[in-house]
């Protein structure tokens, strides 16, 4: 893991991101790619336009690059080599761009929490990343001062859809020597017999070379609080899922996982697109 970017609005929700990120980067020697994107009043783009508000601009952007100087010098950074970027250009655009121009391998994004999905850091456009982002998304929902990933969830319905990004969690599973729990989350309006899960995912890790890790069937009420009660059940560190570029999240979720997983989930979340 070379590069961990870090988007930043300056907020306490993005600071949370950036500690968690300044811990796994430590862990694996990594750089952090400190992004700052730079969004101006639509009169103010109006007037860049037209040339006559420059030195307010000049401004705007000298401002933004003390305030990262600022971060960068922070104690829990010690020791990380860190990159900051100050960027004029919508935020889902600039992520990405800068996602592909610095060969990034970890997007750690800040989050209210029990907010909601769309008060995410930077609002909207985070759920955008993370429906979107080719590169894993981890989202960090509190303060996380001894951020763990020994126990991660993998909630699926183990498709073959589920494959890639499935792949994508054991590079991240073993960089922290996780264990691995795959829950295939049963409710009254998604029901299988035992007998028809178990052969699934015993097909479904026999393509893998892996070997820590627990398959498990929990039954719930809904997807959401099935995922939720399992990971609080075996005191899980991390809620892993699969997002799809189309809808949203992982095709078991009929399309779109509801909103409620990310109100309601305190734990960190990591994704990876399908």
């Amino acid at each position: 893991m070379k590069r961990i970017l870090v988007p930043t609005d300056f907020s306490a929700h993005a600071e949370n991101a950036l500690k968690v990120a300044a811990q796994v980067a430590k862990k694996n020697n990594s750089e952090i790619i400190l992004l700052h994107m730079l969004e101006l009043p639509h009169q103010m783009n109006d007037a860049i336009t037209s040339g006559a508000s420059i030195p307010e601009t000049m401004l705007f952007m000298k401002k933004a690059n003390e305030t990262l100087d600022e971060i960068s010098n922070r104690n829990y950074l010690d020791g990380i080599e860190i990159t900051e970027i100050v960027k004029m250009d919508k935020p889902i655009h600039g992520i990405t761009q800068v996602s592909k121009e610095y060969e990034i391998d970890l997007i750690v994004m800040g989050s209210h929490g029990a907010s909601g999905i769309e008060e995410l850091l930077i609002g909207s456009n985070t759920e955008k990343v993370v429906r979107n982002s080719e590169i894993p998304v981890l989202v960090i929902k509190k303060e996380n001062p001894d951020f763990s990933a020994s126990e991660i969830v993998f909630a699926s319905d183990l498709s073959e859809e589920a494959y890639l990004p499935f792949e994508k969690l054991l590079k991240f599973a073993k960089l922290f020597d996780s264990k691995l729990h795959l829950v295939t989350i049963c409710t009254p309006n998604s029901f299988k017999p035992t007998h028809e899960i178990e052969k699934i995912t015993k097909s479904f890790i026999s393509k893998f070379d892996f070997s820590n890790l627990e398959t498990h069937i929990y039954n719930d009420t809904n997807i959401e609080n099935g995922i939720i009660n399992f990971s609080n059940s075996i005191n899980a560190d991390v809620i892993s899922m699969c997002t799809h570029g189309r809808t949203g999240f992982a095709h078991f979720f009929n399309g779109s996982i509801s909103e409620g997983l990310v109100n309601h989930a305190i734990k960190p979340v990591l994704t990876f697109k399908v």
